[in-house]
């Protein structure tokens, strides 16, 4: 034990949390495959177990076998706080344990959590855990009262607030599970319009990020008074949901309402009102570009991150205009383009690798459907076709690796396996093409 603990204080943060994430998720595993998880006559296989804690702790929601049906209150309870932990982050769960124990907070925990909640600098580190914990525990509450009234109606009372405990911290984990049973998310409550608000509301505040709501309640609502990170995060937001809502009405015409759900619910939030197999392919596209870019920095959610697109965009933009990337009278990093083209482009060689290993797993299977299922997995978003339970093992073991990936994620990956020293020496400069 004590070389173990050696070990790991030589890592460097980002290594500490990626091995973190993954001894959760198989710990998780391992308790949902124990006889007392599972439903008299229900047998879990290791491979949908392994899905299950990793689809839960990566918050996916995708779903090798239906939650209801298959688990028994005791592994629901499993799934929740798999959910939990993964939408707080392994080391923000292991300071806010350690400060409830009135234990003293060291460096190298600080830098954990810094790394892990997109941190700059190490300063108010403790007080930010404690709002992060403070702030999930009123959204989260706050959904279950909100929820309760809609689900008491089909429900006896306990069960009724059971469900809303388990669809509330869900939904504001941007993690995609339910416990309704029969395969069927919130379809049938596709046209009760407070719970989807009440839905999409825990979702957008998941999602934007923690950092973003403490900025909006120290300026008091006040958008001039936020800083350049809050500001592009909601603008981007808003623009993509709008976005998506009407194009998703244009292209299939569901409905205001459910366009708005399932703009916000590809998010990286995975629920559902409507079949998504039942979509056109226009449609599915509509919702893979948003699930790909998914939530924002600090957030309970995945994908390339709001402000990687929003980057993107702005380089774009100053190419044509000739000038320096920047919005809201204040200039980007230097830095700031080449990181977020790495994060775009290293999240499409994820997404090109775990597709053609479906393709080549799953001939039968639409493209559109595999495509649709991995740029899933890897947003951690937990939309699908409807494909999930009927894919191969080897199949499942690609779409695991790419929602560890998707939730870690590739860059960090990347940098924390390949360690080499900044090269001394320096070539002469010549230009190529391009484009």
């Amino acid at each position: 034990m004590k070389q173990i603990i050696h070990y790991l204080r030589k890592q460097p943060p980002a290594r500490i949390i990626a091995l973190g994430f993954a001894l959760v998720i198989l710990l998780g595993a391992v308790l949902l495959m124990l006889p007392v998880s599972a439903r008299p006559g229900v047998q879990v296989r290791w491979i949908d177990a392994l899905f299950t804690s990793t689809s839960a702790v990566c918050v996916t929601g995708l779903i090798a076998v239906d939650s209801a049906d298959t688990f028994t209150p005791f592994g629901q309870a499993v799934l929740l706080g798999l959910i939990q932990v993964g939408g707080l982050g392994v080391t923000s769960i292991g300071m806010g344990l350690a400060l409830a124990a009135g234990r003293r907070i060291s460096l190298k925990g600080r830098s954990l959590v810094r790394e892990a909640l997109n941190v700059d600098s190490f300063g108010g580190m403790i007080r930010l855990v404690r709002a992060v914990f403070f702030m999930t525990l009123c959204f989260e509450v706050g959904g279950i009262v909100l929820s309760f009234p809609v689900f008491v109606q089909d429900y006896p009372p306990l069960h009724a607030l059971w469900v809303s405990t388990f669809h509330s911290v869900a939904a504001f984990n941007n993690s995609g599970f339910d416990i309704l049973g029969g395969l069927r998310n919130l379809i049938p409550y596709h046209d009760n319009v407070w719970l989807n608000l009440v839905t999409c509301g825990l979702i957008i505040f998941g999602g934007i990020g923690f950092l973003v709501v403490l900025d909006v309640v120290k300026c008091r609502f006040r958008f001039r008074k936020l800083n350049l990170h809050s500001k592009v995060v909601i603008t981007t937001t808003a623009v993509l949901l709008a976005a998506g809502t009407v194009l998703l009405q244009l292209t299939d015409g569901i409905g205001w309402l459910a366009a708005f759900f399932h703009s916000v619910s590809a998010r990286t939030a995975g629920f559902s009102t409507l079949p998504m197999g039942d979509l056109s392919d226009a449609g599915l596209f509509v919702l893979i570009v948003l699930m790909f870019i998914g939530a924002s920095p600090g957030s309970t959610g995945g994908g390339i991150k709001t402000t990687t697109f929003f980057v993107l965009l702005q380089e774009v933009r100053c190419i044509f205009s000739k000038r320096r990337p920047g919005a809201f009278h204040r200039r980007l990093p230097d830095g700031s383009m080449s990181k977020a083209a790495t994060i775009a482009l290293l999240g499409m060689l994820v997404v090109c690798t775990g597709t053609f290993l479906l393709c080549v797993l799953e001939p039968a299977t639409p493209f559109i459907n595999l495509l649709f299922e991995d740029v899933s997995a890897f947003g951690t978003v937990g939309l699908s076709t409807g494909i999930t339970p009927a894919l191969r093992d080897p199949s499942k073991l690609v779409l695991i690796l790419t929602m560890y990936t998707g939730r870690v994620g590739a860059f960090t990956l990347l940098s924390i396996w390949v360690e080499r020293p900044e090269p001394v020496a320096r070539y002469t400069e010549e230009a190529i093409t391009i484009g």
